[in-house]
């Protein structure tokens, strides 16, 4: 038993650690075109692990959650993108991403097999928009709006999917221990960019 809570915390661990790679939002430089928005969701620790957590708080609810909660997420974060577009002003952009991978966490650490998707289906919604709205604010002048959008909705699905694998897989073997000591770690995460210990 010991041998395996080891095991579980160094994989959580390593889910976690291993995102460092993408250095958080290098310069928020801004480019366009296709592959700068398949690029951009994988600029910074909190949007992976945000999208990460998505896919593993479906796995954590599970039943129907498993399409439905990523697909809320692709959808509203794609409406956040076209209101960015349009002019529309949505406040607390930064700290809403921020907040995502707190609250994100939290939900997959607390969350039952029966848990209702009521209340996860609301907030994935919201913290969607404001994943949509940071990626757009990234795109470059000029560059097509269309292609931006399907780079970063195709890498937001990988991410989705990602977390639903890796969510999947610890189900099999350790009936939800491993995704509840996961979501801990990327909660931690989020405590930390909230109180500013570390940068996003």
């Amino acid at each position: 038993m010991k041998s395996i809570s080891s095991r579980l915390a160094v994989a959580s661990a390593a889910v976690l650690f291993a995102t460092r790679i993408a250095e958080a939002h290098p310069g928020h430089a801004g480019h366009g075109g296709l592959t700068a928005g398949f690029a951009h969701p994988f600029s910074g620790t909190d949007h992976i692990l945000a999208m990460i957590a998505v896919g593993l708080l479906a796995v954590q609810i599970g039943r129907r959650a498993i399409w439905i909660l990523p697909l809320t997420f692709v959808t509203l974060m794609t409406a956040g993108g076209f209101a960015n577009l349009a002019g529309v002003v949505v406040p607390w952009v930064e700290q809403g991403i921020v907040a995502s991978v707190l609250v994100l966490g939290l939900m997959i650490t607390l969350a039952a097999k029966r848990m209702s998707i009521v209340i996860p289906l609301f907030l994935v919604g919201l913290f969607a928009i404001f994943h949509g709205y940071a990626h757009v604010a990234e795109m470059r002048a000029g560059a097509s709006p269309a292609d931006y959008a399907m780079g970063f909705i195709t890498a937001t699905a990988i991410l989705h999917s990602v977390g639903i694998c890796l969510g999947l897989a610890a189900r099999r073997f350790t009936s939800h221990q491993l995704i509840r000591l996961s979501g801990a770690a990327i909660a931690g995460y989020g405590l930390l960019l909230l109180t500013g210990l570390i940068a996003a």
